[in-house]
């Protein structure tokens, strides 16, 4: 496999060829935001989580395909820098947890809560609702049968969840979802990509489950 999820703000993106649908992971803007793009090979749909910033390199990965949803993983703005920009150009729905919903730039036109699904094409995301980084979080996890693979916005990163900015009851509550509706149901295996820096598997981070609980972050 020649994907490792390494880029940098100005680099190139980084590929990954699945069966029926290709992952593109780009860097863009000040904070390091990761941007993904799944497109599904079968039909050539497109959706883009987390349109962060950098709206002409977003546009340039998109291509002459067409752009059927951007998700916003989270209400903060490093997440959503681009967001009108895209979808002005693009015309895509718009996907967040209602949670989240009234901090964006735009109207959710399709809102999502924890076990809904988004579509890409012939291919379906799972949403993990993650209560803590912020009230709406979500994850999308996309299970083709052999690895599952999980884009996990800022809830999860390598070495520990999401900020919670000190906050015994938030950290609390986050660690709960992580635990239960994370690694509680999915297989080691399972490869991370967080909002943030480099990919991880919950093989990798299980192991520190422990040692998070007892930091408290």
């Amino acid at each position: 496999m020649s994907y490792t999820g390494n880029v940098e703000v100005g680099g190139p993106p980084d590929v990954r060829e699945l069966p029926g649908l290709t992952i593109t992971k780009l860097a863009v803007g000040p904070f390091d935001n990761n941007a993904y793009l799944l497109r599904c090979t079968a039909t050539g749909e497109q959706v883009l989580i987390d349109a962060a910033s950098e709206p002409e390199r977003l546009l340039e990965l998109l291509g002459d395909a067409p752009l059927s949803r951007v998700v916003t993983t989270h209400r903060h703005q490093d997440h959503w820098g681009a967001l009108g920009a895209v979808v002005d150009a693009t015309h895509p729905s718009v996907v967040a947890h209602p949670d989240d919903a009234e901090a964006l730039p735009l109207p959710v036109t399709e809102p999502v809560r924890h076990g809904g699904t988004v579509r890409v094409g012939q291919h379906t995301l799972s949403v993990i609702h993650l209560r803590g980084h912020t009230p709406g979080s979500i994850a999308l996890l996309y299970d083709d049968g052999d690895t599952p693979h999980l884009f996990t916005g800022d809830s999860l990163f390598p070495g520990g969840p999401g900020n919670t900015w000190g906050d015994a009851t938030l950290f609390t509550r986050l660690m709960g979802d992580l635990e239960e509706r994370v690694f509680g149901v999915l297989p080691d295996e399972t490869w991370v990509y967080p909002g943030h820096g480099k990919d991880t598997t919950l093989g990798r981070e299980r192991p520190h489950l422990p040692e998070w609980r007892a930091r408290g972050w």
